[in-house]
């Protein structure tokens, strides 16, 4: 079966993109990577039954909380090596034609009769040009939240690598100016967080250059706590899928908690000072000044 139109979701991590994934993965025409699928990338019987067993009542979103995998970076290094841990953006100048065909093949086998459509979701590097040049009809859909919500919560993740200083993480070399901005602020981790968002960011705005509204299209993690509905209808509509009373009733089941005023709280004065004067421009920029 071809992999048609897939919808990618992607954004910097720790933006909301789990919950919108862990829902829109309860549409019942997609298919996704799954635990089982991950576990051993080259067979595929398990992960097939589960794909036509998940529609049935009752057992379909147990099979789906126990099932589903968030970005699935094993099965996606089993078809193209690198992927997972890049120091850098992929780009499409990095997909050989070896890469392009595995992928196509691998993501192919996680379809279905009834779930024929392929929900996929990656964070941190955007990899929209490499995954474009892979699937030249892709819908992307990107997940963006305030950054100082974003820096604060990767402080409070056990595999945030930025302890280890830039020249230890899993983002590159830090570019001139954010080196000498992050030597300012005395090597703030704070700061470096900030910063972090910024380089996916960055990495983001270069990447979608190429696309159109019909194959982008950018969620706020804010709208989506405030109005799921609406926000799902959007993503419905961009996907060319339509909404269901089925998927309805899932997206009034899920509570949507907004947890953006967490810096506020947990972080001091000094470090929301830093943040606040590394975010300005960007939090300007994208509207949240």
């Amino acid at each position: 079966m071809k992999v048609n139109k897939p919808i990618i979701i992607i954004g910097t991590g720790r933006s909301g993109s789990t919950i919108f994934h862990n829902v829109f993965s309860r549409y019942e025409k997609l298919a996704w990577i799954s635990s089982l699928s991950n576990s051993t990338p080259a067979k595929f019987q398990k992960h097939q039954l589960l794909m036509k067993s998940i529609n049935f009542p009752i057992i379909g979103n147990k099979l789906i909380d126990k099932f589903l995998v968030g970005e699935g970076y094993k099965f996606w290094d089993h078809y193209a090596n690198g992927f997972s841990v890049p120091c850098r953006d992929l780009t499409k100048d990095d997909l050989s034609i070896k890469f392009r065909k595995n992928l196509n093949v691998g993501m192919s086998k996680l379809l279905s009769k009834s779930r024929n459509r392929l929900l996929l979701k990656i964070t941190g590097w955007p990899r929209i040009t490499y995954l474009k040049a892979a699937f030249p009809d892709a819908k992307f859909i990107h997940i963006i939240r305030d950054g100082r919500a974003v820096a604060n919560s990767m402080l409070n993740i056990d595999f945030w690598w930025g302890w280890r200083g830039p020249h230890n993480w899993r983002w590159g070399e830090l570019p001139e100016q954010y080196h000498s901005e992050w030597l300012e602020h005395n090597k703030s981790f704070i700061a470096l967080a900030a910063i972090e968002w910024k380089i996916l960011m960055d990495a983001l705005e270069e990447g979608k250059k190429p696309l159109t509204e019909k194959n982008y299209l950018e969620i706020r993690y804010e709208d989506l706590c405030a109005s799921p509905i609406k926000e799902f209808e959007k993503v419905l509509k961009f996907s060319e899928l339509e909404m269901t009373d089925k998927f309805k009733k899932i997206i009034n089941q899920t509570k949507f908690r907004n947890t953006n005023s967490k810096w506020e709280n947990e972080l001091n004065d000094k470090q929301k000072t830093i943040l606040n004067e590394v975010l300005y421009d960007y939090l300007v920029k994208y509207g949240y000044e």
